[in-house]
């Protein structure tokens, strides 16, 4: 049976629901239950240890590492296996745990969905209807749901009464103002999805007033469960048994939300530059063994004898610290969050990803602003300022408030009260009148009503209106040419994005009888109220820090174009040209792409407005974030690089996030941005170093390889000198980043690293060159064992040496700046005592390496100097990968 709610008159709807007005029967309730599941939201089922360090492997180096330990095993280099073997369970163990914990974190922040639900059931056919209070995942389909102020709605329902319904809509629309709701046979023309005034939907809440309901929906098959599956993955889900519910596949009008980012895998800052790397090298590396193969068989007659010496060359280019360093990275980088700024980081690479964002796009509501009215003025039909006009606003808030028993204060009265009470002198006495009567607001008149003893006369009553402009006006004894003023006036304060309400008066002859809305005619009319959406407390230094930091911030939302601007205005961010979701839909994506580089508001955005915006900034060179908490945010999280939602968030949102910040706040984000591009320093310094010396050492060797008559070094001393080389490169993990790498986002562009490496690792050959003529010249190389064993040790101390001061001179964002810090320069040190003293140990002979002469030294440290000032040289001139975009 198909869902067709605008052929259905809630007579019909509760036929076909076989269900009426006084509720179901328990024994209906529980066979419904076991028919359709309870009333959950889909979860993800949790992967297991085996699977999370399954999935480890799919990071492209750390597989190829694994397959470097089988080719080392298979030609008995078991040390080198060994220690690569090592190297591959620390880092699928590292983000292993990571993910766990960030997933455990996770699961604690489900407490946002409401617990329990006010239904009208009977115990027999005959006992009477009686409304009781049960877990909100018992609800089931043709449950009667009563609603009142404050209630989060239980599950899709279609109304059948209400009375002042007014709901807040914004974790599904993004839509800040409440929104009325009525039953009604017929949806008004042109109405649909959440616009329905007769359908409310799972996740949104009441704001004021009350209604009663029949659930069409629960579960996976609600509006509010839709987008949750539309992404990646959606048959992880588990789902209850029969989800298919009484009216079709997804119950009452509830289109997914998919996208095509949605649907495609999303390919992410880090995928672009560090797995981009890993790929360039891994071609490099598959080549290398063949090529030094058949280079020696063509020009020396060698044979496989070679083939050891090959794979320690292959695993000589290799960072084999890569995984490791990356890992260790970013889970310390997502610890230090979670334990100082109550930030949780679900995917460890997402990290890395909000080191490098240049663009963070946000709605406004939560975010930019508190989701509360203040006052910004009171005018009056001159549209100067009046406290009067502001004093019978109030009146009308108060008694409106006291005399309709509303229990809970609407937003824009509690607005206006706090406002009398700061502006007006000793604030608004309640004493100073007697309440007679009120009529509450509704959706259908748009305005309220109090009426108080006239103070000062005695027989006479005031009725004191406020409302919609519109609806106060035509109720008002104006001329045509001061109708026409105030409702200019209305229309600039709405341009500039306040949200006006009028207020009027009438003076009456005091009476018994009760009043009623026949009697809110020939009024006077007082004067505007304009209020305007208080900004969230640190938005505004927090969106200064983003800008100082090279961070754009783009505003996608749902709201009225005047009223974005007006909260960007307040906050010190430019709006410029707001940009309506409309003239968007116009524009082919590379025409969106060059409007949304300079425009920073997008309002009445869709959810799927949002997600395509966010796709073309990505689409032309853009690291976008996106912080988003609602349901209409969910495509938008899914086709940015780095989706973040704050802890208050709805459920789905936050399982679809890949950061989780403590609060709505963007001061939070700022932080996690700067710890992401302090990871990600830490990441871009070690593959500028390990890189530049490995890709300069395989030069050096393979030209070493083809000029001498032996091997340069056996394939022990090369795993020997990469071992602790590698233990040395541990300490990059712990660095202490400049702050001079924080300033800006950090991208790693493989085509960046490849130019850079390619210029330092030349460097580095042309020393090893040079170190060869010193040999030569202090130790006579020649084909005897002694010539050959002095040759070994001299250049694998050469060898230490220049990648410490490679690891030194490299490792600043820029040179001079600033004295070394953190462990890296004692792990330099180390490294090189290693290099001097090696060769000099028991071990030493044992690796077929002899003592040096003292002349060597002497040339050695000539040939060091030149190599370290032709560093400092290129350093200056030579534009860092990753030192900022």
């Amino acid at each position: 049976m198909t869902w067709a709610p605008e052929r259905r008159t809630p007579l019909e709807v509760l036929r076909a629901l076989d269900c009426g007005p006084r509720g179901l029967l328990e024994s209906e309730a529980d066979d419904r239950l076991a028919r359709f599941g309870e009333n959950m939201l889909p979860t993800r089922r949790p992967p297991s240890w085996a699977a999370r360090c399954v999935r480890s492997l799919r990071d492209p180096f750390t597989a190829v590492l694994a397959s470097l330990a089988v080719v080392s095993a298979l030609v008995a280099a078991w040390g080198t296996a060994a220690v690569i073997a090592v190297l591959v369970a620390v880092s699928c163990a590292l983000r292993a745990c990571g993910e766990y914990r960030a997933d455990r974190s996770a699961a604690g922040l489900r407490d946002l969905v409401a617990t329990t639900a006010t239904v009208v059931r009977r115990a027999s056919p005959d006992a009477p209807p009686a409304p009781r209070e049960i877990p909100v995942d018992q609800v089931v389909p043709g449950d009667v749901v009563r609603l009142g102020p404050g209630d989060l709605v239980p599950a899709d329902l279609r109304l059948l009464r209400a009375t002042g319904l007014t709901m807040h809509q914004a974790m599904l629309t993004g839509e800040s103002a409440p929104v009325p709701k009525s039953p009604a046979d017929e949806p008004p023309p042109g109405a649909s999805g959440f616009d329905r005034p007769e359908l409310c939907y799972q996740g949104s809440s009441v704001a004021s007033g009350s209604g009663t309901g029949v659930v069409v929906a629960t579960g996976a098959d609600t509006r509010f469960a839709a987008a949750y599956g539309a992404g990646p993955g959606s048959g992880g889900f588990r789902r209850g048994p029969g989800r298919r519910g009484l009216f079709g596949a997804r119950g009452p009008e509830t289109p997914t939300v998919r996208t095509a980012a949605a649907d495609a895998h999303r390919a992410t800052a880090f995928d672009r530059s560090v797995y981009g790397i890993s790929w360039i090298l891994i071609r490099f590396m598959l080549l290398t063994p063949p090529l030094v193969l058949m280079a020696n068989a063509a020009l020396r007659g060698r044979g496989l004898e070679t083939l050891p010496f090959a794979v320690a060359v292959a695993v000589g280019l290799t960072p084999e610290m890569l995984p490791v360093i990356v890992t260790t990275a970013l889970a310390r980088g997502a610890t230090a969050l979670s334990r100082t700024h109550g930030v949780i980081v679900k995917r460890l690479p997402a990290l890395h990803d909000l080191g490098a964002v240049d663009v963070v796009c946000v709605d406004k509501t939560g975010t930019l602003t508190q989701d509360r009215p203040v006052l910004d003025r009171a005018l009056d039909a001159s549209g100067a300022d009046d406290p009067d006009v502001l004093h019978w606003a109030a009146v009308n808030s108060l008694w409106t408030l006291q005399l309709a028993e509303v229990p809970t204060a609407d937003a824009l009265d509690e607005a206006l009260l706090d406002a009398a009470e700061q502006r007006l002198p000793g604030g608004l006495d309640a004493l100073e009148y007697d309440p007679v009567a009120a009529l509450p607001f509704d959706p259908v008149r748009r305005l309220s009503t109090a009426v108080v003893r006239t103070p000062g006369r005695i027989g006479g009553h005031t009725l004191v209106v406020k409302g919609a402009v519109e609806d106060v006006l035509e109720r008002c004894a104006l001329g045509p040419g001061e109708h026409a003023r105030v409702t200019a006036l209305a229309l600039a304060c709405a341009r500039d994005g306040l949200r006006v309400l009028a207020v009027a008066r009438a003076e009456r002859p005091a009476r018994t009888r009760a009043y009623t809305t026949a009697d809110e005619r020939g009024l006077t009319f007082t004067g505007l109220v304009a209020l305007r959406d208080a900004t969230a407390e640190t938005a505004a230094a927090a969106l200064t820090a983003l800008a100082r930091s090279g961070v754009a911030v783009k505003v996608l939302t749902g709201d009225h174009p005047g009223t974005a601007a007006r909260a960007c205005r307040d906050l010190g961010l430019e709006p410029g040209e707001v940009v309506t979701a409309e003239r968007a839909d116009a524009l082919a994506d590379a025409e969106l792409a060059a409007l949304a580089a300079r425009t920073t508001v997008f309002a009445r955005c869709t959810p799927e407005h949002k997600a395509r915006i966010v796709r073309v900034l990505r689409a032309h060179g853009h690291v976008t974030g996106f912080l988003g908490d609602g349901v209409n945010d969910l495509p938008a999280l899914r086709a940015s690089d780095v989706g973040i939602c704050p802890r208050d968030a709805v459920d789905v949102a936050r399982e679809a996030a890949d950061v989780v910040l403590a609060a709505k706040d963007l001061t939070s984000l700022d932080r996690a941005i700067e710890e992401g591009r302090r990871c990600g320093g830490t990441i871009a310094g070690y593959l500028r170093i390990t890189l530049s010396s490995n890709f300069g050492n395989v030069i050096a060797m393979l030209t070493a390889g083809l000029m001498l008559p032996f091997l340069p070094m056996l394939p022990a001393q090369v795993l020997v000198q990469n071992l602790c080389f590698d233990a040395a490169q541990l300490a990059f993990a712990y660095d202490r980043q400049d702050p001079a790498a924080l300033r800006r986002p950090l991208r790693l562009l493989p085509r960046e690293v490849l130019r850079f490496v390619t210029g330092f690792g030349l460097l580095n050959a042309a020393a090893d060159l040079a170190t060869f003529a010193v040999l030569a010249w202090a130790v006579h190389s020649d084909t005897a064992a002694g010539g050959q064993a002095s040759f070994h040790a001299g250049w694998f101390t050469e060898n230490l040496l220049t990648q410490a001061l490679v690891m030194l001179l490299l490792r600043a964002a820029r040179p001079g700046a600033g004295a070394p810090r953190g462990p890296v320069p004692l792990a330099a040190a180390t490294l090189a005592a290693a290099g001097l003293l090696l060769p000099l140990t028991p071990a030493g002979p044992a690796l077929g390496m002899a003592p040096l002469p003292a002349v060597y030294y002497a040339g050695l440290a000539v040939v060091l100097a030149l190599y370290a000032a032709g560093l400092w040289w290129m350093s200056g001139k030579v534009r860092r990968p990753g030192a900022g975009a």
